[in-house]
């Protein structure tokens, strides 16, 4: 009897501290879902931009080709110029970082990281960059989250709470995707469920989004026309599939890897010289092919609507294969997630389109196979399957394909660690903390 007093106290603090948790994540919801929907709608009006200039440059001749050519070589070194300058922990995706602050193995980043991200990503990634735009607003929605933890005073066990809840927030909106926010703080940022942390979550994710929704509306990010319920006979296409992006993943994985050493042995080089030449590379494309540079979504949407022709498919998918790597190793903001999915639909139709060459009878779709694709290169790349799985439909509003998905995702898993081939955000985690360690030296 002597202690019942002591525990009801203590539950009535675990009590308050949740109350008190709660509240913050709502306003970091909020500020999360209005800052991640402007960086989204301002990347939009950069995509608009650039294609008009090209388009206007192309009634200029080499003038014309000049100016797209330094257009983007400037914006690109410019952002890699403010990540050097102001903060260097918004170079790349920024979900690494995350993660290793998350694990205690580096500190949290000053506040100044936000304003770093979102102009270095409207640049990088509006000059052209394959580069994602959840990178960026997952690292804001972190840095959000931390100050905001520093302005409650909240111990950092619940700081560390709010960073996870800030970050899936920011990966909902970037995609207008909450559930697959949620399930990647889980999966991907943590890898264990704790009850603080969904808590949190669903308080960040249930203003995120609703505030988000009044800048971006509420439909889906890629419109699919309706599909039919694959037959049991063609299960064993889906395995085939996943083993085919489990494949792809692992030389998508090394070959990213392989071009930021590459890059590093170039480190006597000033990083926005860097910067700048991959951004002129990536002007000379944008004047060719316009269409092909720059976050992919309307590639995506493209692919799944069957828009392009199988060899049009097949060149495009060689080309952003390429792009995604060398525009990471630029070096600015701008995330993974928005070219893999590219990359993912694309291996999924062409193996659809040789599956009903092949198959006649069976009535193939293939640009059902380009929606398991992308969920499979997603989980083969990041080894985060639900994560994957529930993005793509809520990005597409299909459950049609959700228990193909599975299938393929299961495949895209498992061959992977049998190639001995980590996940991307662990080899990057790796490359953030010798970051790290270089820039206390400095």
């Amino acid at each position: 009897m002597d202690h019942k007093p002591d525990d009801d106290q203590v539950v009535a603090d675990e009590g308050r501290s949740l109350l008190g948790l709660v509240a913050a994540a709502l306003i970091v919801g909020a500020v999360t879902g209005c800052v991640g929907a402007n960086f989204r709608l301002l990347l939009e009006q950069a995509d608009r931009l650039r294609d008009a200039v090209i388009a206007w440059a192309h009634g200029h001749g080499v003038l014309g080709f000049l100016i797209v050519v330094g257009a983007c070589a400037g914006a690109t070194l410019l952002a890699a110029w403010m990540v050097r300058r102001f903060s260097p922990h918004a170079s790349g995706s920024g979900i690494p970082h995350v993660e290793a602050v998350l694990h205690g193995q580096v500190p949290p980043a000053p506040f100044g990281l936000v304003p770093v991200k979102f102009i270095g990503g409207i640049l990088a990634i509006g000059s052209g960059l394959a580069l994602g735009r959840e990178g960026p607003t997952v690292q804001m929605g972190a840095g959000i989250a931390v100050f905001t933890a520093r302005i409650c005073r909240l111990c950092w066990a619940d700081a560390r709470v709010l960073l996870a809840a800030g970050a899936g927030a920011g990966l909902a909106t970037a995609f207008n995707a909450p559930i697959a926010g949620l399930a990647f703080i889980l999966e991907e940022l943590l890898h264990k469920f704790e009850r603080r942390v969904a808590v949190a979550a669903l308080a960040t994710l249930a203003t995120a989004i609703p505030v988000a929704r009044l800048f971006i509306g509420d439909a889906p990010d890629f419109q699919v026309a309706p599909l039919s319920t694959p037959s049991a006979v063609s299960a064993p296409l889906f395995l085939v599939l996943g083993a085919v992006a489990g494949l792809l993943a692992v030389a998508y994985n090394r070959s990213l890897l392989a071009v930021l050493a590459a890059c590093d042995r170039f480190a006597r080089l000033p990083i926005e010289l860097r910067a700048g030449l991959i951004g002129a590379s990536v002007g000379i494309l944008a004047w060719f092919a316009p269409e092909l540079v720059g976050g992919g979504d309307q590639i995506t949407q493209r692919t799944l609507t069957g828009q392009d022709s199988v060899a049009i498919v097949a060149s495009a998918f060689l080309i952003r294969f390429a792009l995604g790597a060398l525009s990471y190793a630029a070096g600015t903001p701008g995330g993974l997630f928005a070219p893999l999915l590219v990359l993912g639909a694309q291996s999924g139709l062409l193996f659809g389109a040789a599956c009903r060459l092949v198959f006649p009878e069976l009535a193939i779709e293939p640009h059902a196979l380009a929606l398991v694709g992308m969920a499979a290169f997603f989980a083969g790349v990041v080894r985060a399957p639900v994560t994957g799985i529930v993005l793509v439909a809520e990005m597409t509003g299909n459950v049609t394909m959700l228990l193909p998905m599975l299938g393929a995702c299961f495949v895209a898993m498992l061959l992977p660690p049998l190639l001995h081939n980590p996940p991307i955000y662990d080899s990057l985690r790796e490359r953030t903390l010798r970051l790290e360690q270089q820039i206390r030296r400095e």
